[in-house]
C-alpha cells in the first residue's frame, strides 16, 4: 500500500506581510473554513438574486426566450459592425434603458459589465494607444525612449475607444439575456439556433451538479468547523484537510456521475433529451422583434452616414 504524498512545502509556508522581505511580520490568515462557507453562501445569494430578477415583472422578462435570444444575437452582430464611437455610445445607452425597464438595479448592472472590461481588454487596448504600435498623429506626448518620441496617437485612442465600447455593449446584451431569462428556459431556447440536444443536456446537468457539489462542500466544512475546538491556527493540519477534502469531493462527484448515468439509462435514455414545453410567441414578442430590427437598421444607417 502506497503512502499518501506529502503536502508541498510552498503550501505550508506562512504568507508574508506587505514588505517583500517579511521584516514587518507575518500576515495573519483568516479561517479557511469560514472563508469557504462565506464563498458558498455568496454563490447561493447570487443565484437566488438572478432567479428573482428573471421572475420580476420587467420588459425583457415578458419576451419569449427564443425571440429574446435571436434578437440579442442580432444586436450583437450589429454592435460588431458599428465603426463610430458615438453610435456605440448610443447603443450602450439603449442597454442601460433596457436594464432599468427590466427591473435591474442600474448600479449592479454597470458594475457587473465594467468589472470585466479592464481585465480582458486592457492588455489589448493599452498598447494600441501608443505610436510604437499604432502609427498616427501624437496627441499626448509622453517623452522619448532611446531617442524616439513616445506618445498616444489619435488613431490609437479611437481604436481603443471602439474596442472598449464594443465590448461594453456586447457584455451588456449578454448580461441582460442571462439575468432576465431562467436558466432552464435559456437552455431550451438554444435549440432555436440549432445547438445539439446533447450539448444542452450537458450544460443543464453541469449547472445542477454545481449546486450538488456545493452542498457537499458546505456539509464537509460545516462538519469540520463543528468538530474543531482549538486547532483553528494549525495551518499545517488545515491544509491537509483541504487536500483530503478535494480528493473526497472528486471521488464523490465521479461516483455520483456514474449513478446518475446508470439511472438515466435504466429509464430509457438514448442521448435525445426531451425539452419542456415553450409558449408560442405573442404579439408583444413580435413587437419586440420589430423594434430590435428597426434599432439595428437605424444604427447601421447612422453609422454608415457618419463614416463617410
Amino acid at each position: 500500500m502506497t503512502e499518501p504524498a506529502a503536502t508541498p512545502a510552498w503550501l505550508l509556508q506562512p504568507q508574508l506581510g506587505l514588505c517583500p522581505c517579511g521584516c514587518i511580520g507575518r500576515r495573519r490568515t483568516g479561517n479557511f473554513v469560514g472563508k469557504t462557507l462565506n464563498g458558498a453562501a455568496t454563490l447561493m445569494r447570487q443565484t437566488m438574486f438572478s432567479s428573482d430578477v428573471a421572475s420580476a415583472p420587467g420588459l425583457l422578462q415578458r419576451v419569449e426566450p427564443r425571440v429574446k435570444l435571436l434578437t440579442v444575437l442580432g444586436l450583437l452582430l450589429t454592435a460588431a459592425l458599428v465603426r463610430n464611437i458615438p453610435v456605440l455610445g448610443a447603443l450602450y445607452a439603449v442597454t442601460l434603458v433596457l436594464a432599468v425597464a427590466s427591473a435591474l438595479p442600474l448600479g449592479f448592472f454597470v458594475r457587473r459589465v465594467w468589472l470585466f472590461i479592464p481585465i480582458f481588454t486592457g492588455i489589448i487596448v493599452v498598447p494600441a494607444m501608443f505610436n510604437v504600435v499604432t502609427d498616427g498623429t501624437v496627441v499626448v506626448p509622453l517623452g522619448t525612449w532611446f531617442g524616439h518620441p513616445i506618445g498616444l496617437t489619435r488613431q490609437g485612442l479611437v481604436a481603443a475607444g471602439l474596442i472598449v465600447l464594443r465590448v461594453a455593449v456586447s457584455i451588456s446584451l449578454v448580461v441582460l439575456l442571462t439575468l432576465t431569462t431562467p436558466w432552464n428556459r435559456l437552455l431550451a431556447s438554444l435549440r432555436a439556433v440549432f445547438v445539439p440536444r446533447i450539448f444542452i443536456a450537458v450544460l443543464a446537468m453541469a449547472y445542477r451538479y454545481i449546486f450538488v457539489l456545493l452542498s457537499a462542500v458546505i456539509d464537509m466544512y460545516t462538519a469540520r468547523q463543528a468538530r474543531s475546538v482549538t486547532d483553528h491556527r494549525d495551518h499545517r493540519r488545515g491544509r491537509r484537510f483541504v487536500t483530503a477534502s478535494a480528493g473526497a469531493l472528486f471521488g464523490r462527484s465521479h461516483a455520483l456521475a456514474d449513478e446518475v448515468h446508470l439511472a438515466m439509462v435504466s429509464r430509457g435514455f438514448t442521448g435525445d433529451v426531451p425539452q419542456g414545453r415553450t409558449r408560442r410567441p405573442t404579439a408583444s414578442d413580435a413587437a419586440w422583434m420589430l423594434g430590435c430590427i428597426v434599432l439595428a437598421v437605424v444604427t447601421l444607417t447612422v453609422d454608415r452616414r457618419l463614416g463617410r
